[in-house]
């Protein structure tokens, strides 16, 4: 039964030993967006499920070709 919870320097010390000085334990910061877009995923997949109910069901592909027989 542990006392108290380890650190993560001292897991670390427990499993590899004392370890190397070329090896540190760092926090990663969270990424921050790239680029910020005026609609949510949801939203997004909403509209694309709108625009395939609103097709018509004998539409020929995009690609010229006629859609493959069930």
């Amino acid at each position: 039964m542990r006392l108290r919870p380890l650190s993560e320097a001292e897991a670390y010390a427990r499993c590899y030993g004392d370890g190397d000085e070329n090896v540190r334990a760092t926090r990663v910061t969270p990424r921050t967006p790239r680029h910020e877009t005026g609609i949510s995923g949801e939203s997004l997949r909403e509209a694309f499920e709108q625009r395939l109910d609103g097709r018509e069901p004998d539409e020929p592909a995009a690609n010229g070709r006629e859609p493959a027989a069930a």
